[in-house]
């Protein structure tokens, strides 16, 4: 992966690019057997937050990442241009996810958006924003038909 371009407001902390492009890749190599690399991006108080779960320091947020990769396949991020305004980043991306239990196990894209806080070198403040229906309740068997009917004849 190349270094990650972005859209700088003000002057970014010292560094922040380099974890930023650590993360990246991080996102880009996890799966349930390397959790441990958590570690090398994220600081030990981090506070994390998604539609599913809040959780705060390292073990917390290792012990929800294991649950949350136990059935995935494959994952993989598509990271677009990050807005760096300090200590605060948000990276849009596209998550490219294979799940056991999801759409047949066939590939489910997700769009959504990371707001992070670097300090000292990691990741302090994690907050990731998506549809949780697009990820999950489209691709269920039974429910998923009809919410994209809804989700068709509403838009």
């Amino acid at each position: 992966m190349t270094t990650v371009s972005t859209v700088q407001i003000g002057s970014p902390e010292t560094g922040l690019s380099v974890v930023l492009d650590r993360f990246c890749r991080l996102f880009n190599e996890l799966d349930s057997g390397n959790l441990h690399k958590l570690q090398e991006v994220y600081g030990e108080d981090v506070r994390f937050q998604d539609p599913f779960s809040q959780v705060s320091g390292l073990d917390q947020l290792t012990e929800y990442f294991a649950g949350a990769y136990g059935n995935v396949i494959r994952c993989r991020f598509r990271f677009s241009d990050p807005v760096i305004d300090g200590c605060h980043c948000t990276i849009p991306w596209v998550m490219e996810l294979q799940h056991k239990r999801l759409n047949g196990g066939r590939q489910v894209n997700v769009d959504g958006i990371s707001v992070l806080e670097i300090r000292d070198g990691r990741v302090r403040y994690h907050r990731d924003y998506f549809d949780a229906g697009q990820l999950i309740y489209e691709n269920l068997p039974l429910l998923g038909g009809v919410i994209r009917r809804i989700k068709e004849k509403a838009g």
